[in-house]
């Protein structure tokens, strides 16, 4: 379940940012009808350092992703809408933020070619700049990703892309737990 729109869709907005501050027990299944309230049981009334989100993800899919400025009443507009607001309350509290494009073979097929080009790739950059704009999260937070889907075996070249991800997700993360510990 993403941010999707409409009845019986996608998670409620107000629930993510609970889970961002630790709110939310783990095991929780959010339902976009009827948000956390403080008497559930998997509400957490004062949540720890280890409870609460270190760094938050996006994902996003650059071969999806959707002319965002095209029709400002568009249904992904709203999407973007909620990620903004998420991703704003997470700079409020301190918390560092990256988004993964994946899918970038998909997108670019230049990229499809040879993933090596990934960061030469006009398009691909054109997607992360756009992004950038639109959730302001800045270019060097995004990372292109290509997701495995058909390989059966490994690729030093996705693993790269994949590997380097990870890592500045748990450097943002480790940073962020040594900035709250003072």
């Amino acid at each position: 379940m993403g941010l999707e729109n409409g009845i019986d869709k996608g998670v409620d907005e107000a629930d993510i940012i609970k889970a961002l501050k630790g709110h939310v027990k783990e095991g929780y299944t959010f339902n976009p009808v009827s948000p956390l309230k403080e008497e559930n049981e998997y509400y957490v009334k004062a949540p720890t350092l280890s409870d609460r989100v270190h760094c938050l993800v996006s994902a996003i899919p650059a071969n999806k992703l959707p002319m965002m400025n095209a029709n400002k009443n568009d249904e992904n507009n709203d999407v973007f809408k909620k990620m903004r607001a998420i991703r704003l309350a997470a700079s409020y509290m301190g918390i560092p933020q990256m988004v993964i494009l994946t899918k970038v073979d998909l997108a670019c097929p230049l990229v499809r070619k040879d993933l090596k080009k990934v960061y030469r790739s006009k398009y691909i950059k054109e997607k992360m700049e756009q992004c950038s704009n639109e959730l302001g999260v800045p270019v060097n937070c995004i990372l292109p990703v290509k997701n495995y889907h058909e390989e059966i075996d490994l690729d030093d070249d996705m693993d790269v892309l994949l590997l380097r991800s990870l890592k500045q997700m748990v450097d943002f993360a480790e940073s962020f737990k040594l900035s709250q510990a003072d």
